[in-house]
This record gives C-alpha cells, sequence and structure tokens, in this order.
C-alpha cells in the first residue's frame, strides 16, 4: 500500500479522474482502503480481528463496476484479480477450483513486487548486461571486427566499441547467447490432450518447478540480446527470497479480489436443479471469503484480510438471494446507476483516458489531426443513449461500438489521407450514424 495513504476524499477525486459519476461506489470503496491503513495502526492483538468490509456493487454491464475496483488497486499498488464467479464450479465437477483464486492472486502480487525490485536495480542490470555484450562481441584477449589484423585488443578498442554500442551502430550485428527453455515436454504432451484442464496443468507446472529446464543458446541481434542479457542480470540482482516474503505479504493485507457475476450464482427459493451447483459454488467460495489458509507454491497464503469486491447486475435475482453466509461477509451493499447522455458526454470529455483523445491520439500517429466539436459529442452521447435504450443496456461499452462505426473510414484511410485536421462536427456523426439508429434491426447488430 501508499506510504502516504490518501483520504478517502482524495481516493475519490483519483478516482473521478478515469471514472464519471457512481459517487455512492466511489465512497465505499474508498473508506474500505483507508480502513486498511486504519488497521495497520492498530496496536496488539485487536489488528488481527479487523476484518476487512467487503462490498457489493449492485448495476448493469458497463457502468464503471470493475474500472472502479481495478482503478483502486493501482492507487493503492495493490494486487489486484479479477474473476467471474460463473467460471468455478462446485468440487466434484470439471472446472476451476476456488483456490486458484488465491494462488493467482499470489502471483499478481509476486509480479508487482518483482516488478518494482527490477525498477530498483535496472541501471546496475545494464551496465552489468553491457559489460557481457562487449565480452560477447571483443572478447578480452582477443580482437574485435574494429581492430586491425596484428594489432592487440586495448581499453581504448573496448571504448570505441561501447560508444558503437550505445550509438547502435552494432543494431544488425548477431551475438549468441543462453536464454532458459521454459518448455516441459511433459507439460506440452499433457496439453495437447482432451479434457485436461487449464488449472490442473497450472498446478502441475507450479508442482515441476525447474525440473527438467534447461538452456538452449540461441543468436540474437544486438538490441534483444542486451534486453535479454538484462533481464538475466536483474534477475542475479533481486532477493528472491526477500522478494517472495514481501509479495505474500502484500497479497494477505492489500490484495484485492474482484468477483463479477456474483448474481449468476445466486439462487432462488423457488428454482431447482441448476441452483443447487449454484449454492455449491458460493460454499466453496464461503472458505476463501471468511479467511482460511490456502497452499501456494510460495507457501501458505491467509485470506483473512484480503479485500473481496463482488458485482452483479442483479436482472433475475437479488443480493438477498445468496445463501446467508455469503450475504454477512458482503456487508456493505452500494448502487450504480445506469448512465443516461449526459453521462455519456462527461465520459468523452472529462477523464484522462477518454475515447475521443484515444482516437484521436491514434491518428495522430498518422498525421491526421481530428477535432471534436461539443454539438458533436453531445450527439454521439444521445445516439449511444437511444440505442442502449432501443436495444440492450450496455453502458459506457455501448460509446465502443458507436465510436468505431463513426471513425471506420477514417481510420482504414487515415496512412492514405496525407497531414491534415478533420472536424467532427454533428453534421459528420448524423451523415455516419443517423440511418443505422433509425433502422432497429440494423441497429441492433451493428450498434
Amino acid at each position: 500500500m501508499t506510504e502516504t495513504p490518501l483520504t478517502p476524499a482524495k481516493i475519490v477525486d483519483e478516482l473521478d479522474r478515469y471514472v464519471v459519476g457512481q459517487r455512492e461506489a466511489k465512497r465505499a470503496v474508498a473508506v474500505a482502503l483507508r480502513n486498511r491503513w486504519r488497521r495497520q495502526q492498530v496496536p496488539g492483538d485487536l489488528r488481527d480481528e479487523i476484518a476487512p468490509k467487503n462490498i457489493i456493487m449492485i448495476g448493469p454491464t458497463g457502468v464503471g463496476k470493475t474500472e472502479i475496483a481495478r482503478r483502486l488497486a493501482r492507487l493503492a499498488r495493490a494486487p489486484f484479480l479479477k474473476v467471474e464467479a460463473s467460471k468455478f464450479t462446485e468440487v466434484g465437477y470439471v472446472g476451476r477450483d476456488v483456490d486458484s483464486i488465491v494462488r493467482d492472486l499470489v502471483e499478481v502480487a509476486v509480479k508487482l513486487v518483482r516488478d518494482e525490485e527490477a525498477d530498483k536495480v535496472r541501471g546496475r542490470a545494464k551496465d552489468s548486461a553491457e559489460e557481457r555484450l562487449l565480452d560477447l562481441l571483443l572478447p578480452r584477449g582477443g580482437r574485435s571486427f574494429t581492430d586491425r589484423p596484428g594489432e592487440p585488443t586495448s581499453d581504448a578498442t573496448r571504448d570505441k566499441l561501447r560508444a558503437m554500442l550505445r550509438d547502435g551502430k552494432l543494431d544488425d550485428r548477431e551475438v549468441e547467447i543462453d536464454v532458459a527453455d521454459d518448455s516441459n515436454p511433459l507439460i506440452s504432451v499433457l496439453g495437447g490432450q482432451p479434457g485436461v484442464d487449464e488449472s490442473a496443468l497450472s498446478g502441475l507446472k507450479d508442482m515441476l518447478g525447474s525440473f527438467g529446464r534447461k538452456t538452449k543458446r540461441q543468436k540474437l541481434k544486438v538490441p534483444a540480446a542486451w534486453r535479454a542479457l538484462t533481464d538475466q542480470e536483474t534477475d542475479k540482482l533481486i532477493d528472491h527470497d526477500a522478494m517472495t516474503r514481501e509479495a505474500v505479504r502484500r497479497a494477505e493485507n492489500a490484495g484485492i479480489v474482484f468477483i463479477d457475476e456474483i448474481d449468476k450464482i445466486a439462487t432462488r427459493s423457488e428454482r431447482h436443479g441448476v441452483d443447487v451447483s449454484r449454492e455449491g459454488v458460493q460454499r466453496d467460495l464461503l472458505p476463501i471469503v471468511e479467511g482460511s489458509t490456502v497452499t501456494t507454491k510460495y507457501g501458505p497464503v491467509r485470506t483473512d484480510h484480503v479485500l473481496f469486491i463482488a458485482a452483479g447486475a442483479f436482472h433475475m435475482s437479488k443480493p438477498s438471494d445468496l445463501i446467508p453466509e455469503m450475504q454477512g461477509r458482503f456487508p456493505i451493499r452500494v448502487e450504480l446507476k445506469p448512465l443516461v447522455a449526459d453521462d455519456f458526454v462527461r465520459i468523452l470529455t472529462e477523464p484522462q483516458n477518454a475515447l475521443t483523445r484515444q482516437y484521436a491520439a491514434l491518428l495522430a500517429t498518422e498525421g491526421v489531426t481530428i477535432e471534436w466539436s461539443d454539438g458533436a459529442i453531445r450527439e454521439l452521447a444521445q445516439i449511444a443513449a437511444e440505442v442502449n435504450r432501443r436495444t440492450h443496456d450496455i453502458g459506457a461499452r455501448r460509446l465502443h461500438t458507436v465510436l468505431e462505426r463513426l471513425l471506420d473510414d477514417l481510420m482504414f484511410n487515415a496512412p492514405d489521407i496525407g497531414t491534415q485536421t478533420i472536424p467532427i462536427t454533428p453534421e459528420y456523426v448524423r451523415e455516419r450514424l443517423a440511418a443505422l439508429v433509425a433502422d432497429e434491426d440494423l441497429a441492433r447488430y451493428i450498434l
């Protein structure tokens, strides 16, 4: 987590930069994040008794549920894992087991911590890799291709070669280096067999570890070799035991698991059959959410203080259809509102990663500048809202389909257009989209 934690108000402000509206949900996750820091300040044994207050987000697709959780994790520099509840099956059936949630979360934490540690030693690693690369290009005591026959190598020659390397003048040369061969014949054979589950393969891979792995000699261009050697030197400089301990600690105390489609495993009292399996999945999930210890290849991992954020549309069910024990583990409920045209206007203009900015940046790489008028943005927002109303409400995701259709010709022809500025006006929008919107059948298929 951050060394100087943000206040709930500042967390909401940060989330506002990327997600429009949904203030109630933002407040709930902001308090949950701040409570993690508060718990760390509590002295004595009481700290272990304070459990996170898990959250259920209720709302239709495309209104910002996943994005709020993902951005929260980035703010906290916390391991974040998104899973779909409907992908899990009750023990005894073919499918993913719930323990894989914890194993995957730890893997995310390991990568997160490793990247942080790699950043700290990257400079030293690159210098060491440069020396190894120079040794390959110019073996000590030998001559390089820059030396004249009969001349002994010298520090001056090495420095000359170093300057050429840094200037990119040796990029076309090839060198041979040893690289790790991660392929495992047993995994390869099993992977091609029908009925072999991916999670089972992953577990087998973890058990095998480095058994059967070896290095292989490979010819690489200088830039690729430099990157590979830098990665090898980085790996040498990282304290892997300390990294693993920190990763497990962070997964246990800062991990965030986002369980999407929780409504798909909710059970209705008047229904039978498939609901038995759904309840079984809930009961399998319950120990993880309540707090248990899961064995991973990095050691035992406790889930007592992992924050779980569940989400679902709850069109055909409601949170009270979850088993009572599961309901009790998600005490905070927040409802996200459906998006309307005014929200779409804000989504297209306010966030730092607004779609209008993304498309403008893509076309700018071809020398084409597009200028969005306020009227065009408003027209797009109205069209997206209207299509959602008449077909199926997929929230802000509708903006992706509408913008793709609007800019389809421009994206295709941009390389041939040349450098120019193209204004996007309300007329431009209507000319390309009005007919599609008017034809409800076409709108269903295309927009």
